[in-house]
Order: C-alpha cells, then structure tokens, then sequence
C-alpha cells in the first residue's frame, strides 16, 4: 500500500523513464561494465556541456583564429570525477588562462550529477528535435544562462549525440532484441504519447551495447524499416536471432533487411501477454509451468508439457491461446543444441527488456 501510495505521488517523468530504459536495457554485471557504460554514455555530454559553457564565457569557438575581444584564451583541462547514482565518471574539465571560468553545470569542487543524469541520458534519442534537447538543457540549467548562451552548449551537445547516434556498428551480432515504449513527452503546445525505439544487442564476443533509441509518434512496421535500413546502412550486415514482440509485419520487416536472421518471439513478451489472464495468486504456478516447457530437455518433453499446460490452465484460455498461437516460436527453440537451447531463453528472461 506505501508504494502505491508513493507511485502516486510521483509520476515518472519521461527523463527518468530513458534513464530507466538505458540501465535496465544494459544490465552492468561488474564495476568494468558501470565505468564502460558511464564513460561511454554520460561523460561525453557534461564534457560537451562544459566545453559549450568555456565557449561562452569567452565568446569565441575552439577554432576561431579571427582576432578576440578578449586576451583569455583556452588552457587545456583538469580531470575531475563525477559521481552518478550508478558510480564515478571520470571526465576531462576545460579551464582558461585568466581563472574566471566558473562551470554551471558541474561547479567547481561539486562532483554528485545524480540529480541530471536522466535529463542527459534522454537526449540520446534520434528524433529528440534542436529545440527538444535546447529545452533538456534549459531544464538543467535553470535561469542561469541567457538564451545565446544556452543556444552555444545545445549546438556542443548535438554534436556528440550524432556522434553517438551515427557511430560505426560492428558487422555482425549474434543476438538483437528489438522493443517499443510509449512515454509522454512535453512538447511546445502539448503533452502527447510518443514512441520510443529501442534495440540492444551482443555482439560476437558477448559483449553487449545499445545501438540506438529512436522517437516517432507511434509504433509501426514502417518505422522499424526504417530503423533496419539504417542499421544495415551503419555497418550491420547479418544478425543470428531477433527478438522481437508480436507487431503485424514486423518480422516480415526485419527479415527483409536481414534475411538469414532467424526472429524468436521474446518469451518475457509472451508470457506478460498470457499472464494477464491469470489471478495474481497463480502466477507462480503459471510461470512455473511455463518453464518446464521452454527449458524442457527436447521437443517431445516440450510438448508433453505443453499438453499438462493445456489441460491445467484450460480455465483461462486467452492464457493458452497465446502459447498455441506463438507455439513455432517456442518450437524452433529446440532446433539448435541443448547449449544453445538454454542460453537463447537464459537471454530473454534475464530482463534484457524491463
């Protein structure tokens, strides 16, 4: 009843929701793994940040070689260690020659960001218009900038987001999993529902990494070809399995671009769409049934299973119409070896998807 009551009182805002996204979609195992995606994602952007706040403290870009109306100059950087609510950041700090640069975003002898994290982190998103991510930086600094000012750091900060948004991507992945959310998003004139792409994936060596978040006002099998094109056009050339919901043409889609993907329906997705129709004091025994059928030693046992499954939960039978209607998908799982069979469902249920 407390966390209800408190999930009342603070509605999530669509900043906390990508933080949210980016954590749980990267799943850190290790200090290595928290430093590797700290540095990656978030050191970038308050470095930009800074580097856009030094530019209009002098009034002058990095690369203007015209006269000044100032003797202050650049004078390198100083390390500096942020704290973040997952851990340090190390990041490199610019600083001029006459000492007056005063950093806003990260003041002097300040380290903890925990409070912003997740407005940076939402300005990751490809479809996050100049003026969006302008008004995610506004929000960060409050009125302590003037307009010309706040213009200089967003022109800094769109210039890493492409960076980030339009890097090279490895030439083949063993596992994708592909999903959409809907989150409000504040726009000039309204609030709206806006969706938002989502596709994260291992790479040969395990090693696994987001390759992108994409905007659009709702969910479509034209967006997400939209989104395989560009992937293909990035450098991806072939993908093992694709995980994936049930969107009409959306398989059909991915396997247009990548033809010998194999798509594997996300038993995390199937199973939040069959329990649904089952009362909450079931859901351990729903799930548990569950298991004996995807991690069933071969196809007979799986089928066996299934059939208990049936008769069991004939009660419910939207329940059971998913599992029926979904049943290839479970199938083909059992095509590949006893390795393989338990490390692809091993994947989907260790909430790669929140």
């Amino acid at each position: 009843m407390e966390e209800l009551t408190s999930m009342a009182k603070h509605e999530k805002t669509p900043q906390e929701l990508f933080a949210e996204r980016f954590v749980k979609e990267l799943q850190p195992k290790s200090v290595e793994d928290v430093e590797t995606y700290l540095k990656s994602i978030l050191g970038p952007i308050f470095e930009s940040m800074l580097k856009g706040e030094l530019e209009a403290h002098l009034g002058y870009e990095s690369n203007d070689h015209q006269p000044k109306e100032t003797s202050n100059r650049r004078n390198g950087f100083i390390q500096k260690t942020l704290k973040s609510s997952a851990g340090e950041i190390p990041i490199k700090s610019p600083r001029d020659r006459d000492g007056t640069f005063t950093p806003i975003c990260v003041p002097k002898r300040k380290t903890d960001i925990s409070g912003i994290e997740d407005k940076v982190i939402s300005m990751y998103a490809k479809g996050m218009s100049q003026r969006d991510i302008s008004d995610v930086i506004k929000d960060i600094y409050g009125f302590k900038l003037s307009a010309s000012q706040i213009s200089i750091i967003t022109d800094n900060v769109i210039d890493e987001m492409l960076k980030w948004q339009e890097r090279p991507l490895n030439k083949m992945y063993s596992f994708m999993f592909v999903d959409c959310l809907y989150v409000s998003i504040r726009t000039e004139f309204e609030t709206k529902k806006h969706a938002v792409y989502c596709i994260v994936a291992y790479d040969l060596s395990g090693k696994k990494d987001i390759l992108g978040l994409w905007i659009a006002e709702n969910e479509s099998k034209s967006e997400w070809a939209k989104i395989f094109d560009e992937l293909k056009r990035r450098g991806v050339e072939d993908i093992g399995f694709i995980s994936m919901d049930g969107l009409p043409g959306l398989e059909e889609g991915a396997k247009n671009i990548f033809p010998k993907a194999i798509v594997q329906r996300c038993i995390v997705h199937l199973i939040r769409n069959s329990i649904k129709y089952i009362p909450a004091k079931l859901y351990k025994e729903f799930t548990a049934n569950l298991k004996l059928i995807y991690r069933a030693p071969n196809k007979k046992v799986a089928l066996l299973e299934f059939e208990k499954f049936k008769e069991r939960w004939h009660e419910y039978p939207g329940a059971v119409k998913v599992w029926e209607n979904n049943w290839n998908h479970v199938e083909q799982l059992f095509n590949y070896t006893l390795k393989s069979r338990h490390f692809i469902p091993r994947i989907m249920l260790g909430q790669v998807l929140p």
